[in-house]
């Protein structure tokens, strides 16, 4: 399950996982600003928010590697959605 959220200054996703009890993880926050992409999500074993910042070039190289087999990938610079 997920929600979506336009704020002012991002668009805020956030992913619940809908697992079995035991094996069930934090909610997940995506942040898109338009510079960049923050993903949050609390460790309780550390009782703190642990956040990662993503460039956009990092999303768009990320969003290209779900889709690719193993391997050292380089993107041209192009139109969105085209791995060149």
């Amino acid at each position: 399950m997920f929600t979506i959220e336009h704020d002012f200054d991002a668009t805020v996703i956030t992913l619940m996982d809908e697992g079995p009890a035991p094996a069930l993880q934090e909610d997940v926050t995506v942040n898109a600003f338009e510079d960049c992409v923050t993903v949050e999500q609390y460790d309780p074993r550390e009782d703190r928010l642990v956040r990662i910042t993503l460039s956009m070039a990092q999303l768009r190289d990320l969003g290209a590697a779900l889709n690719l087999p193993e391997g050292m990938y380089r993107l041209r610079a192009g139109p969105p959605d085209s791995a060149r």
